[in-house]
C-alpha cells in the first residue's frame, strides 16, 4: 500500500519535512516514489512557505490508492482537497455502577437535609 506522508530533514533540532509518496513498509526515510511537497515547521503559521503541497499530485495520487497521513489529511483538508475526518475524543471512563448508587445516595440524603444558617 502506498503512503502520502512525511520525510525528516534538516539536520539537528532544526527539522525540514519532505512529503512524500513511499511505500507504507518502507522506513521513515527509506527510497520513495515522488516527492511532492515541502513542510517547514520553524516558520510562523501564517508563512505561505511553511506547507508548499503539489495539489494536482497528491489529487492523482489519492485517485490511485494511496492513503494520506493523518498530518497530510490537516494539510488537504486546510487547501480544499479532501473534508477532514471528525475524530473521536477519548471520553473519561465512568464510575462503576455501585459507585454511581452510591453518589446518587448521597446527593439525596445532601437534598433532603435541611439546610443550615
Amino acid at each position: 500500500m502506498l503512503m502520502i506522508r512525511m520525510a525528516r530533514f534538516g539536520s539537528k533540532k532544526q527539522p525540514h519535512y519532505r512529503i512524500v509518496v513511499i511505500p507504507s513498509r518502507n522506513a521513515r526515510n527509506g527510497t520513495y516514489i515522488e516527492n511532492i511537497g515541502t513542510y517547514n515547521p520553524r516558520l510562523g503559521k501564517n508563512d505561505p512557505k511553511r506547507v508548499q503541497l503539489d495539489i494536482e499530485k497528491a489529487k492523482a495520487w489519492i485517485a490511485k490508492g494511496a492513503q494520506p497521513s493523518d498530518r497530510i489529511v490537516d494539510f488537504l483538508a486546510k487547501a480544499g482537497v479532501m473534508a477532514k475526518p471528525k475524530r473521536n475524543s477519548v471520553q473519561k471512563s465512568k464510575p462503576k455502577a455501585k459507585a454511581q448508587e452510591r453518589a446518587k445516595a448521597a446527593a439525596d440524603k445532601a437534598a433532603a437535609a435541611p439546610a443550615s444558617t
